[in-house]
């Protein structure tokens, strides 16, 4: 991140206000944090009081104020983290959803591309994996566009990836913020099934991972950590053991994937990759590679 100038989409949130402050501290000449909410934006320049810190209020929708924020500044890389994240507020409001996370994420490739920025390292999660809620397939349409964008860049010019992982201890809309509250209100935790497993790791894990994948990346690669499972129970009982089984909601899988069988995936030591055979690409991957996880092989 050293002497970068980069801008951050949804950076008031959760993922991006920490990635922001790992980029300054990590020597970032200049951190544009692009985001809709004011409030926020004021609380976090309170928060980090740094010259190098500049906001710019706008929507990934609209796709002149994403080229507009782009080209304030000479960027050298473009992190796309702004989504609807939460599973029920997207399958209640599947449009606004697909106006967000697709839609938007077509105004950041395509502003990135007029303005000629050199990099852009969208978010993506494991519910992108043969999915089944209107979250994860908007998840994997923003994959699908992002690695396809480099078709458009030719041999050069903007290279585009994503980071695909899983859920985050403590960010917006966990359960585990939810558990606690429970807990310290003495009402039982309600749990969907303590047999459920999902891939879990700390925010600070997931902005270095994603730090080391912007300094890889060739472009169209997705890059996904090597995570292990936790059975939902065994985190419920680390927290309560007063809990109630509610049922899994619908949509909602058993046991997530971070990588499926038919994905074209590579061991490098510190990440699988997945590549893409298209010569415009980064590497290319012509089989899987990577051990498939049983639901079984849990933390616990």
């Amino acid at each position: 991140m050293r002497d970068l100038t980069l801008l951050v989409t949804g950076g008031t949130g959760c993922f991006g206000q920490a990635f922001t402050r790992y980029a300054l501290e990590a020597g970032a000449r200049r951190v544009i944090v692009y985001s809709r909410d004011e409030e926020k934006q004021r609380r976090m320049r309170e928060a980090l009081p740094d010259p190098r810190l500049d906001f710019f209020l706008g929507d990934v929708r609209d796709h002149e104020d994403v080229r507009r924020a782009m080209q304030a500044s000479s960027l050298d890389v473009v992190v796309a983290a702004a989504a609807l994240k939460q599973i029920d507020k997207c399958e209640a409001n599947p449009l606004q959803t697909m106006k967000t996370n697709v839609m938007g994420s077509a105004n950041v490739i395509n502003a990135a591309l007029d303005v000629g920025v050199p990099k852009v390292m969208a978010i993506s999660t494991d519910k992108a994996v043969q999915a089944t809620t209107v979250y994860g397939a908007s998840k994997a349409m923003m994959e699908r566009l992002m690695v396809a964008a480099n078709i458009y860049r030719g041999t050069h010019g903007t290279r585009f990836s994503c980071v695909r992982y899983g859920n985050v201890i403590g960010s917006t809309g966990s359960v585990i913020p939810k558990w606690q509250a429970q807990a310290g209100a003495g009402l039982p935790l309600t749990v969907t099934d303590p047999e459920m497993t999902r891939f879990w790791w700390t925010l600070d894990a997931a902005v270095s991972f994603t730090a080391q994948a912007i300094s890889a990346m060739d472009g169209g690669e997705i890059y996904i950590p090597k995570l292990r499972a936790c059975r939902i129970g065994d985190l419920a009982d680390a927290i309560s053991p007063r809990q109630v089984v509610t049922g899994i909601r619908p949509t909602e899988k058993l046991h997530e994937i971070l990588i499926a069988p038919d994905e074209p995936a590579k061991d490098d030591g510190w990440a699988w990759v997945i590549g893409n055979g298209h010569p415009h690409f980064g590497r290319a991957y012509t089989s899987a590679t990577v051990p498939r996880m049983a639901p079984q092989e849990v933390i616990g």
